[in-house]
């Protein structure tokens, strides 16, 4: 069955009035997901992490930097987009404790996929700052647990988020273990994710995409580029960095993707990973702005998931 990792935590990271990436978003994928198909997921509290989870993928001043920032009453500005409240901290670490949880889950055979709702988002954080709403980078932090906990050669980090994963990019640039794939708009924050930003290795494939590029073309890259290379590099483990701010009617980018883009990249994506690892899959939150397009997304992408189980 596909394992679902949540906490209340989420919804006490609070942000100023009118920011993008707000309690409202857990609510509406909790409401999505509390309809009666998804009655079988297994649903289990997001655990707590440790400094040491932390630690496998950002520095001790950086982890210092954010747990002194959050504030006893209202909120701080670590830059001009990420804040932090009274309750950022057990969000972040139970962020980073459930994608350890989610590899536990998969790699341990217990579930074959598994999905963590949580916020804040993590692939924008770089190993020495947080940025772009995202404090800790559960996608790398999880790719990295897999490496080092449960025996897994390789892994694939596919981030389909409309902004480039510059944390995870900064996190995995030296890890020759780790391939981090990433399709995303350009221009668009944060300024990364050129095509020549190829990793110490070359395990690093940035696919940037054009403003107002649609669905038919995001399923030719995919079949052309980005399969093939998860064939290649024939991982243990696949980790999705699920952001959803590629849909047409997100406020914060310009591609043209539709809801049902989401289902067929998640179906496309447990294909391969049916061919190549088992079926296991750890897919974590990132962005997605838009409550009802990303209420209805993360409900496919779910769905595609529970299919495989």
């Amino acid at each position: 069955m596909t394992l679902l990792l949540t906490h209340p935590s989420s919804h006490r990271h609070v942000t100023p009035e009118g920011h993008p990436e707000r309690v409202e978003r857990i609510e509406a994928i909790e409401r999505a997901l509390s309809a009666p198909e998804f009655d079988t997921l297994v649903r289990e509290d997001a655990p707590e992490g440790t400094e040491a989870d932390v630690l496998t993928c950002h520095r001790q001043s950086h982890i210092d930097a954010v747990r002194d920032a959050v504030p006893e009453a209202g909120m701080a500005g670590l830059d001009p987009d990420t804040f932090v409240s009274p309750g950022s901290w057990e969000a972040a670490m139970r962020g980073v404790g459930g994608i350890r949880r989610a590899v536990d889950a998969v790699m341990g055979g217990e579930h074959r996929n598994a999905f963590l709702a949580m916020r804040p988002p993590g692939h924008h954080a770089e190993k020495t700052r947080a940025m772009g709403f995202c404090l800790f980078g559960n996608a790398a932090i999880g790719a990295r647990y897999a490496l080092d906990h449960h025996g897994a050669e390789r892994v694939a980090v596919v981030d389909f988020d409309v902004h480039h994963g510059n944390g995870t990019q900064d996190i995995l640039w030296d890890e020759p273990r780790a391939l981090f794939l990433s399709s995303h708009q350009m221009p668009l924050y944060p300024g990364t994710g050129a095509v020549a930003e190829r990793g110490a290795t070359g395990n690093i494939v940035n696919m940037p995409l054009g403003p107002g590029t649609g669905g038919d073309e995001m399923r030719m890259l995919y079949r052309n580029r980005v399969f093939p290379k998860l064939r290649d590099w024939d991982p243990d483990l696949i980790v999705i960095s699920a952001g959803f701010d590629a849909h047409a009617d997100d406020p914060l980018a310009g591609l043209n993707w539709l809801t049902e883009d989401f289902a067929w990249l998640t179906r496309e994506l447990c294909d391969v990973a049916d061919e190549v690892c088992g079926g296991r899959v750890v897919s974590t939150l990132e962005g997605g702005y838009d409550l009802q397009a990303l209420a209805a997304s993360v409900a496919l992408h779910v769905a595609g998931l529970m299919e495989r189980t």
